[in-house]
């Protein structure tokens, strides 16, 4: 089983580094520094049990990788309709391509039936760049729980969590949806395959799609802006403004959102990526975690008045700092 990490950086490089001590034959796409430094001295992972360094197979050309059987993609969801023509090198006629991107997925009506069945979102993915260069019918869906960050080049620190569930998009228990479980499995990361994955994406959504442009807005960490009375009122706007789409999508809300809003809150003092890429002057990933719930408002006929708010606020605060748009 030949895997590449389209994007390793934090979470990526977590990926490549359990991936290649377990022996798979994993190799890396990355870029700049982070490339060098694992070419030159291979990529070290800090984790709560102690470091250790593995030598990958790293390149920013996938040509030089050749085919493999799954793709997984790691880059922020904006990056990723801009490199669609140069990952055609690694995809093959059994090539999986492995959604491992924030937000609303571009595949999200790929065999969800029903009436919106095929319905392609120009938030997520402007001009079908990803549906017409990967095609839908090569995706599995997967979500990402981990925390980890690009400490130096080279040098990824694991935060916490190890799971990546794992879907299709038809809900089914597929021969290759097992086999990367399987995979993922022995190089000690859990990667359950989940029946109704839409939920999972919409329950983890909920958190991006207010903590994020809300803290990129105030530079309120998590703690902060989930306990204040008049953040957390707007962030329990936007996620009900988002659930009612999201039901009318038929996803189920295993929590409601006061305990959603109290996970936040028990994360602690953390600034979260939003905020964290414009201080760094980094494309701030607003339309996968925003724009696309709005983009989904409309298509339902559901009223978004926080959620267009808010949005407006973070593209112009996005626009100022040159960091969107």
């Amino acid at each position: 089983m030949k895997i590449c990490v389209f994007g390793a950086g934090a979470i990526g490089g977590y990926m490549g580094v359990k991936l290649a001590q377990a022996g798979a034959d994993v190799s890396l796409v990355a870029r700049g520094p982070h490339l060098a430094a694992m070419q030159a001295n291979g990529l070290k992972l800090i984790e709560e049990g102690g470091e250790s360094t593995v030598e990958v197979t790293a390149s920013d050309d996938p040509a030089d990788l050749g085919e493999q059987d799954y793709v997984i993609v790691t880059l922020k969801a904006h990056s990723v309709p801009g490199v669609v023509d140069r990952m055609q090198p690694l995809i093959g006629p059994d090539t999986t391509i492995v959604s491992g991107v924030n937000g609303v997925p571009w595949w999200y009506f790929h065999k969800v039936g029903g009436e919106y069945e095929g319905t392609r979102l120009e938030s997520v993915d402007p001009g079908n760049k990803q549906w017409d260069g990967f095609g839908p019918d090569r995706v599995l869906g997967c979500v990402v729980y981990p925390a980890a960050e690009v400490i130096e080049p080279g040098v990824i620190k694991h935060i916490e969590g190890n799971r990546f569930s794992l879907g299709e998009p038809d809900g089914s228990k597929s021969d290759r949806a097992q086999a990367l479980s399987k995979a993922l499995g022995a190089a000690g990361l859990k990667a359950p395959v989940r029946p109704r994955l839409r939920d999972e994406i919409w329950v983890k959504l909920w958190g991006n799609l207010s903590f994020n442009p809300i803290s990129a807005l105030t530079h309120a960490t998590l703690d902060v802006l989930c306990t204040d009375p008049g953040t957390r009122a707007v962030a329990r706007g936007m996620m009900l403004e988002a659930q009612e789409i999201a039901e009318k999508l038929g996803v189920k809300f295993p929590i409601d959102v006061e305990k959603r809003i109290d996970g936040g809150a028990a994360v602690g003092a953390h600034r979260t990526s939003m905020w964290q890429d414009l201080d760094m002057g980094r494309p701030m990933e607003i339309d996968a975690l925003v724009g696309s719930v709005q983009e989904l408002g409309r298509l339902t006929d559901t009223p978004t008045p926080t959620i267009d708010t808010v949005l407006a606020l973070v593209k112009l605060r996005g626009r100022m700092a040159g960091c969107y748009g």
